[in-house]
């Protein structure tokens, strides 16, 4: 892999590719053959070999495809288990290589591991990138009940016109910020709500669900300014569960249809039946609250009692000429819904990685300590002091990554890895099986926050492409924001409270249903400090 870390450092100092000095660099660091295939990375539009000379896309390596089931065979025999579906792509690029074509019945998927060619992919990109629904079943019902897309799903123009919308409110840092006052008040109860809620023994029953609730709460605080009562008991705490329980059975049910024959494009099978089901039940909640807080907006402005900065995300979307009203409910539907699939999952996993490694939580309390008064807001400006803390959030995501790819559809053909890779070819970027490998972090099975830190000695200089939990570039999470200010509140709240103590010194583990969660239950005791 020395070619791909050397062109990790001529990017980032800039240097020409007509150099002679780097061209010299090359030519002298490595063999022949090295220098062709570093060269055949430079660009996506201009590849050292033609499309005349890349080996053709069916040569592509793979596992046997069998009529109808193509590789899902072993799936159906039990061989494989879903749950386990990322170590199974992680076995791929060990058995065939950094490029696998793989068929799921009739859906042709080429998976892509090599850093530069995950990099020709995204600078591949433009100005619109593609994608393909993480939830093909979710597309599809959203097309049945003539609902958007949505903000994930959408492409091409739709997509950007959605995207510049709403640029400036969730992704500057200044705008997300005047979140944290919410945000903070959202976590202050639910750490309280959890000390009431340990046992004798100091541990929370179905955390999981408790953590989702918490992520839930905070987002309908920052969509609609209001608390939906998910700590509060009673029917408002009811809903809140079954709404986080057919979020859950959404994303499993997803994941058993993707490896299905896709027959309920034909016809309601039992399983997409009870699919429907809880997608009628879960997107109608979400976009009645979504409408009730319309409503009340219009009705204050109506009668001039809408206050400044009241309702401010609502009220942003809502000034938009160019956005419909279905753009509005697509656009606040996903950041009120899209926390329970990956920063609830994301928090549990930096609670477990807290508890396994009692050095670098005992560090990170001192530091939050040092900063945060208990008794005090928390701000953007006291984050900004606590680099430790942002550096351990980034670590966790080797160790609890949110899923084992990032999709595209590229627009225009590409060689990758000296193969023919055609326009519109369903493309899984699986950077996740370079996570935990000495290629690009030192000691990779530990866990260490300092390698993030700017005053770090010793570590690689980590590839950018190799962990990027957001995404990159125009396509990046639009939620991004809003996640990290959870994450970095609600490890504030909880270690102010808190001493976390693992009981199973097991090493992290995640289940795979679309999107990984760490697999439950979690070994945690939560312990009051004095």
């Amino acid at each position: 892999m020395r070619n791909i870390k050397q062109y990790t450092w001529i990017q980032r100092w800039r240097i020409p590719w007509s150099s002679s000095y780097v061209h010299k660099y090359i030519v002298y660091k490595w063999k022949p053959h090295q220098y062709v295939r570093y060269m055949s990375h430079i660009s996506p539009s201009i590849p050292a070999g033609s499309l005349k000379s890349a080996k053709p896309f069916s040569s592509i390596p793979g596992p046997v495809s069998l009529p109808v089931l193509g590789t899902l065979f072993p799936y159906k025999l039990g061989l494989k288990k879903l749950p386990t579906y990322h170590r199974d792509v992680c076995d791929l690029y060990h058995k065939y290589g950094p490029i696998v074509r793989e068929v799921f019945g009739s859906q042709v998927v080429v998976h892509v591991f090599d850093p530069a060619d995950i990099r020709a992919v995204y600078e591949n990109d433009g100005k619109t990138p593609f994608i393909p629904p993480l939830q093909e079943t979710t597309q599809f019902y959203r097309q049945q009940k003539k609902m958007s897309l949505g903000l994930g799903n959408l492409n091409g123009e739709e997509w950007y016109k959605l995207r510049h919308a709403v640029q400036q409110m969730m992704l500057r840092p200044r705008e997300v910020s005047y979140y944290y006052p919410l945000q903070d008040n959202v976590a202050k109860s639910a750490v309280d709500k959890l000390a009431l809620e340990i046992n004798d023994t100091n541990f929370s029953s179905k955390l999981h669900y408790f953590v989702a609730k918490w992520i839930l709460e905070s987002a309908g605080m920052c969509c609609f300014e209001k608390s939906l009562g998910c700590f509060n008991g009673g029917e408002k705490e009811d809903l809140a569960q079954k709404l986080v329980e057919a979020n859950i059975k959404i994303f499993q049910l997803s994941a058993e249809l993707k490896f299905s024959l896709r027959l309920y494009r034909y016809f309601k099978t039992p399983k997409y039946k009870r699919l429907h089901a809880l997608e009628d039940f879960f997107y109608g909640v979400s976009i009645k609250f979504i409408r009730d807080a319309m409503d009340e907006i219009k009705a204050l402005m109506k009668d001039n009692k809408l206050k400044d900065g009241q309702f401010n995300f609502l009220t942003y979307l809502m000034s938009r000429k160019e956005l419909s009203e279905k753009d509005i409910i697509t656009i606040t539907l996903s950041l009120f819904s899209d926390g329970l699939s990956t920063t609830a999952p994301t928090l549990l996993g930096n609670l477990h990685c807290l508890a396994l490694n009692p050095s670098i939580q005992d560090r990170l309390y001192q530091e939050i300590r040092t900063h945060v008064d208990p008794n005090a807001p928390i701000t953007v400006q006291i984050v900004n002091k606590l680099p430790y803390l942002r550096a351990f959030v980034k670590e966790v995501f080797r160790f609890y990554p949110i899923g084992e790819s990032v999709q595209r559809l590229p627009q225009k053909d590409m060689v990758l890895s000296g193969y023919h890779v055609p326009a519109g070819t369903y493309i899984d970027l699986n950077a996740y099986v370079w996570l935990q490998c000495n290629d690009y972090f030192k000691d990779p099975n530990i866990l260490r926050p300092e390698r993030w830190l700017r005053d770090s000695s010793g570590s690689l200089n980590v590839d950018p492409y190799i962990l990027n939990p957001f995404s990159i570039g125009t396509r990046m999470c639009a939620g991004r924001r809003f996640a990290e200010q959870d994450l970095y509140i609600g490890l504030c709240r909880l270690l102010l409270k808190f001493h976390l103590v693992a009981t199973d010194s097991s090493p992290p583990q995640q289940n795979w249903s679309m999107l990984l969660r760490p697999k439950i239950p979690l070994p945690l005791q939560f312990i009051l400090r004095k």
